[in-house]
């Protein structure tokens, strides 16, 4: 079963810098798979809680490689409830990353546990 990991927060932000500087994206260091995903964009304003700045996913089963680089530009430019993520913003953004995997019927909509994402603040190489 693929988890999410660093690597993967690491493209979608490869995958936004990218956009920005008109180029293509490296390659992911993570191997294909298929599971439904979602990548959230949050932004740390004054060193305060991070806010939400952008969330989109899907939950039909796509290649995450795929459905990361779309997903990162979808949620971080075209999540309706926002305007678009601009370039000036990147170092206060975090991302996380969520595969949904073990789908299991619930008693009610609090009826769930979150265990397979992962959060990093905007890398610096």
């Amino acid at each position: 079963m693929v988890s999410a990991n660093k690597e993967m927060v690491v493209y979608c932000f490869d995958t936004l810098v990218a956009h920005y500087n008109s180029d293509e994206a490296p390659p992911p260091a993570f191997n294909e798979g298929q599971h439904p995903l979602f990548v959230t964009w949050k932004k740390v304003i004054n060193g305060g809680e991070p806010r939400l700045r952008g969330c989109i996913g899907t939950l039909e089963a796509r290649c995450i490689i795929n459905g990361f680089k779309d997903y990162a530009l979808t949620s971080a430019l075209r999540d309706r409830r926002f305007p678009p993520i601009q370039a000036k913003e990147l170092p206060s953004l975090e991302c996380t990353v969520s595969l949904l995997t073990n789908y299991e019927i619930a008693v009610d909509y609090l009826d769930w546990e979150e265990d397979v994402s992962f959060r990093i603040i905007y890398p610096i190489f």
